[in-house]
């Protein structure tokens, strides 16, 4: 699947391109047609004229749009909650072209989970105009991976000495990563902060701050490092990790190193556990990062 991740108007904007070997008009009943959607949209639509409702089977949180733009059998666009999705059908000798974009309300960093969502929904979508029948995916952690690194969203920021990371982790509650951080630990200030707040690159010093499962905050030779889960029941669950560098010229190490200690959580959250530390991956991100910081 070919995707890109633009800015479009200010607003990031996920584009995805998909050829069907269907004509327009079949494609359009199953990009329109509330009943057609069931078996391939991730959610139950209901359209009242132009008002849409969407909901979820396993019991999730609703959502509500409008039909924006309605040209059959071309374009198909509507709102849901802060994002607009839209579907155009461009005929083709071998059947139409799809171009599917979805402006992102909430910004760009769930993107790379919006385009793993999407591929298997298309998936979905191909498999049911050819009347296969379709498997859903299970591993999803590859295609995560994927668009993460594509779309740049892996990457970490440096302001003077503060170096600072933010990633997507899905839907994931703050106590299941709380425990996955503290692997059955009850950090409290003063005290060690657990095994896995830290890496080979940053020595762990005291605990400063704890508010379980929201917030650890440590000291170390390096400078303090600070993680922060926040959860938003409609847009999903980020983790901020910040590390106040004690001396600047160990920056691009530090983004290096926090940058591999991410992959390997977010890995983690899928139940892969990747040992030992990768040296090869944090020196080739350290020359990355140098490079960004001369």
């Amino acid at each position: 699947m070919d995707a890109r991740l633009e800015t479009i108007g200010g607003k990031p904007v996920l584009r995805v391109e998909r050829l069907l070997a269907h004509p327009p008009a079949k494609v359009w009943r199953a990009i329109r047609e509330p009943a057609q959607l069931a078996h391939w949209f991730p959610a139950t639509v209901e359209v009242d004229g132009v008002t849409m409702r969407f909901t979820f089977p396993e019991g999730g949180p609703t959502g509500s749009g409008e039909v924006l733009e309605s040209d059959p059998p071309r374009v198909f666009a509507f709102r849901w909650n802060e994002d607009v999705l839209r579907f155009e059908l461009l005929p083709c000798d071998e059947g139409c072209l799809l171009v599917f974009t979805q402006v992102i309300g909430a910004g760009p960093l769930g993107a790379a989970r919006n385009a793993a969502g999407w591929a298997t929904c298309l998936d979905a979508l191909d498999d049911r105009l050819a009347d296969r029948p379709h498997t859903p995916t299970t591993d999803w952690l590859p295609l995560l991976e994927r668009w993460v690194r594509e779309f740049g969203l892996d990457q970490g920021e440096a302001e003077g000495a503060r170096v600072r990371f933010a990633r997507d982790l899905m839907w994931r509650s703050p106590d299941e990563l709380w425990a996955l951080l503290t692997e059955g630990a009850r950090p409290e200030v003063g005290g060690p902060p657990p095994a896995r707040a830290a890496n080979p690159h940053v020595e762990p010093g005291p605990v400063t701050a704890v508010e379980a499962p929201r917030l650890l905050e440590f000291d170390s030779p390096r400078g303090r490092v600070r993680w922060e889960f926040e959860h938003d029941p409609e847009r999903g669950t980020t983790v901020v990790l910040t590390h106040e560098v004690s001396d600047r010229a160990a920056v691009p190490t530090a983004l290096a190193a926090w940058h591999v200690h991410l992959e390997l959580f977010f890995a983690a959250l899928f139940g892969e556990i990747r040992c030992p530390w990768p040296q090869d991956r944090t020196e080739e991100l350290e020359a990355h990062y140098r490079m960004r910081t001369e």
